[in-house]
């Protein structure tokens, strides 16, 4: 029962933090500061995930198969292939290494 309530209150937690950016600003534009920032988030956000699903062990840092195969991607997106096509070939990558046993 505990886990349910903690579920809800962290939704209802969500809901209301992101309900508050409208009802505080209105109508009124962000700063080009503010804005700047906001428009890193995402990607700032994608890149912690990335990072800590590729390293994160039990308790600590692992270098395995996952490494080259986002080393890979991050080449790929670099080089201008869409995400879709660098998810691919990450895949691909360890993948390989993989059944190379490695």
């Amino acid at each position: 029962m505990t886990f349910w309530i903690v579920v809800v209150v962290v939704g209802a937690s969500t809901i209301a933090f992101k309900a508050s950016g409208p009802l505080l600003l209105g109508s009124r534009p962000l700063g080009p500061r503010v804005h700047s920032v906001v428009d890193l988030l995402a990607p700032v956000m994608l890149t912690a995930l990335v990072v800590t699903q590729t390293f994160a062990g039990e308790q600590e840092i692992v270098v395995d198969a996952r490494v080259p195969g986002v080393a890979a991607a991050a080449v790929a997106v670099w080089r201008g292939a869409p995400i879709i096509v660098a998810m691919v070939i990450a895949g691909v990558v360890t993948a390989l290494i993989r059944a190379a046993g490695g």
